[in-house]
């Protein structure tokens, strides 16, 4: 199944409505993808999760939502103008392009030519800046050339001063955010694992200037969010952290590892965990003359501090997942997603849908649960089929109502993973779908 895994996640996304092509009827945007109905559940629920854990569950954490256009000065004070760059070759025989530095995708394609019996040869690689441009103003001609952002990172340090000011924070101190980046990528690919708008999920960790500090920072960071990722059910022997080669990390990184996951294609990045040192306040001190500065109380020293960075997108995190929890068992397809994850924490069936008794008393369950959880009514076709179409988009519970249900208020609740089915109280569903969310 590992071979076309990829294949049939991305066709349950299609056909059960979790992913579509962007903008499909006009034949497609390439590397856009649009959330259906259960897909912008289970990314709600996944950027939820990692809110949750990263920022409800700390202290000292604080959260914000940077604007997605910004002053261009500060991505020229990132270093993203000049070095957001990378080197791009052109095949001759077709024009299409390519990351000079991704010799498989180069291979890949070479094979498509060579497949036709067709030579292939290419251009000198090129500079290519991947930040996407747009432009703010109403006459032509007099427009101001702004970016969409490429990292959402920097929205959390051009407010590191506002933040201080207004929540007077004790130094180490977290600072998080999720919200929309963009790139202008030469080859998007596999599916939403590289795509040309996504999801950030960060944290910006603020440390004193002390490498034994910041490395025990580091090390607990790295530590926090692979727990994260176990936590939610992702199978431990697929993950694992890799170290950056010293030519793969940035010029001001003074430590960077990955956390990866064993993709069908190989392992792949899930996120990243930086140590960027004073790279960021210094930098955008220095261009926007302003005094970025932490004051200690305690110690009475002043100080740019350093930053411990948790970098991950949202799409790549979910796509894991899918793969993860996708299952092939006997004639059933099952997404064995943890129930935080999960579209639909519940589905409610009347026996027959034809029986109003059952129909209403169903209907009664139905939307005393919907209070508190997302759950969905189900009365298509017989049980079974019922019970296949829900494991298929991965609910973890299904409650059907019957004639003994009118007898004793007892419903059959069946478990997605097991298929066990057990009789249990009305008055207990919601506490035994609390547990599951645990």
């Amino acid at each position: 199944m590992t071979e076309n895994l990829l294949e049939k996640v991305v066709s349950l996304c299609k056909r059960r409505g979790f992913i579509f092509p962007g903008s499909e009827i006009y034949g497609g945007l390439k590397g856009t993808w649009d959330y259906g109905p259960l897909g912008a559940e289970l990314k709600f629920n996944l950027k939820e999760a990692w809110w949750d854990y990263m920022v409800k569950q700390r202290e000292n954490v604080f959260g914000v939502n940077a604007s997605i256009l910004m002053n261009p000065k500060v991505w020229e004070a990132s270093g993203h103008v000049e070095s957001f760059t990378d080197p791009l070759i052109e095949c001759k025989t077709c024009n299409e392009r390519f990351r000079a530095d991704k010799p498989a995708d180069i291979k890949e394609h070479e094979n498509v030519h060579i497949k036709k019996k067709e030579k292939v040869s290419w251009t000198e690689p090129k500079q290519f800046n991947i930040l996407v441009e747009a432009k703010l103003g109403v006459v032509e001609g007099e427009k101001t050339t702004v970016y969409l952002r490429g990292e959402i990172t920097q929205g959390v340090h051009v407010n590191f001063k506002n933040v201080v000011d207004s929540m007077h924070p004790k130094i180490p101190f977290g600072v998080a955010q999720v919200g929309k980046a963009f790139r202008n990528e030469i080859t998007p690919r596999n599916f939403i694992f590289r795509s040309r708008e996504f999801e950030q999920m960060e944290m910006q960790t603020y440390v004193k200037p002390d490498e034994k500090e910041a490395m025990d920072m580091f090390e607990f960071m790295k530590d926090l969010r692979m727990k994260w990722y176990l936590m939610l059910g992702m199978n431990k022997n697929k993950l694992r952290f890799r170290e950056h080669a010293p030519d793969e990390r940035a010029h001001y990184a003074r430590a960077a590892w990955d956390i990866e996951y064993e993709t069908p294609w190989g392992w792949d990045e899930a996120e990243g965990i930086h140590h960027r040192g004073d790279w960021d306040l210094s930098r955008h001190s220095k261009f926007s003359g302003q005094d970025l500065s932490y004051f200690d109380q305690e110690t009475k020293e002043r100080f740019i501090p350093w930053v411990i960075e948790t970098s991950a997108g949202a799409e790549r995190p979910l796509l894991y997942f899918l793969l993860d929890a996708y299952a092939e068992e006997g004639e059933r397809v099952v997404l064995k997603l943890h129930p935080k994850l999960a579209p639909y924490k519940a589905a409610i069936f009347p026996l027959l849908k034809n029986k109003p008794e059952l129909v209403e008393k169903a209907r009664g369950i139905y939307r005393e649960l919907k209070i508190d959880f997302n759950v969905v009514w189900d009365d298509r076709g017989n049980i079974g089929k019922r019970y296949y179409a829900q494991d298929e988009i991965g609910t973890p519970a299904c409650i059907t109502v019957d004639f003994q249900t009118l007898e004793d208020d007892t419903v059959t609740i069946r478990d997605r993973d097991t298929m066990k089915q057990e009789r249990i109280s009305i008055k207990d569903i919601k506490s035994l779908l609390h547990d599951k969310q645990k």
